[in-house]
């Protein structure tokens, strides 16, 4: 199974939302492309909407950007698995390099994200990635390593987890698009370490619809985690078939 999804960051209103979730609502209509899964995480604000418009037996899982590690509690501007939970999401990205650098996430806090979303029975998202000079000193694969034995520290059961391998240098808006040549070692190590154990092994980072079979061609990749060349409905559905027609 291919994992195929998008995150929209802080973008989309509520109307913007509901014309993609329509679209994708009609896309799925007869069921998923066979052998994907796919995914979308709105903003908050659009969590409810979009589960809504989804319904109950949608194929689509929907997650939240983030949640914190404690089930309540005088956490302003945060909030909970058990409310992203209720809210409808079944998934929770974790990690991101944003998140790290802006919000002072760090491996504890990332390892006690995935463990309350574990414990609640959603899916743990995890990101991970190296920056340019990390890439460029040949160190990438012991980093990734480094940040994934964190995260799963004191996890028993990893069945449920997606990794999300998202170099720092190729993500964002200039970000340098990623060869096979740059992300093989990197998935082989995952791969031998986490690929019968985890759900998916996933690549985001500038992936657009002229790269996405040839990454997927990568051995260890199951999946794209896709930026903003998902974030149009047309441009998501067009990543869905690719990924199909590569199963």
């Amino acid at each position: 199974m291919l994992w195929v999804g998008t995150s929209w960051k802080m973008n989309k209103t509520l109307a913007e939302a509901t014309d993609f979730t329509n679209g994708l609502l009609d896309a799925v209509a007869g069921g998923a492309p066979a052998g994907v899964q796919p995914f979308i995480i709105p903003p908050a604000t659009a969590l409810t909407t979009v589960r809504a418009i989804l319904g109950p037996d949608s194929p689509v899982e929907v997650g939240v950007q983030n949640a914190h590690w404690e089930d309540a509690g005088a956490w302003t501007g945060e909030i909970s698995v058990p409310q992203a939970a209720d809210a409808g999401a079944s998934l929770v990205e974790i990690g991101h390099s944003e998140r790290r650098e802006f919000f002072a996430e760090t491996d504890q806090t990332v390892n006690l994200k995935v463990k309350a979303t574990l414990r609640h029975g959603l899916r743990p998202l995890l990101c991970v990635g190296e920056p340019a000079e990390v890439f460029a000193s040949g160190g990438s694969v012991a980093h990734i390593m480094a940040q994934v034995a964190a995260a799963l520290e004191g996890v028993d059961d990893v069945g449920r987890v997606l990794i999300a391998y998202e170099p720092i240098w190729a993500i964002g808006e200039h970000g340098r698009e990623a060869g096979p040549d740059d992300i093989v070692a990197v998935f082989a190590a995952l791969d031998a370490e986490y690929g019968d154990r985890v759900e998916a092994i996933l690549y985001g980072g500038s992936v657009n619809q002229g790269n996405a079979a040839e990454t997927l061609g990568v051995d260890g990749v199951t999946g794209l985690f896709v930026g903003r060349s998902a974030w149009q409905i047309d441009g998501y559905l067009d990543l869905l078939r690719i990924a199909a027609a590569t199963v």
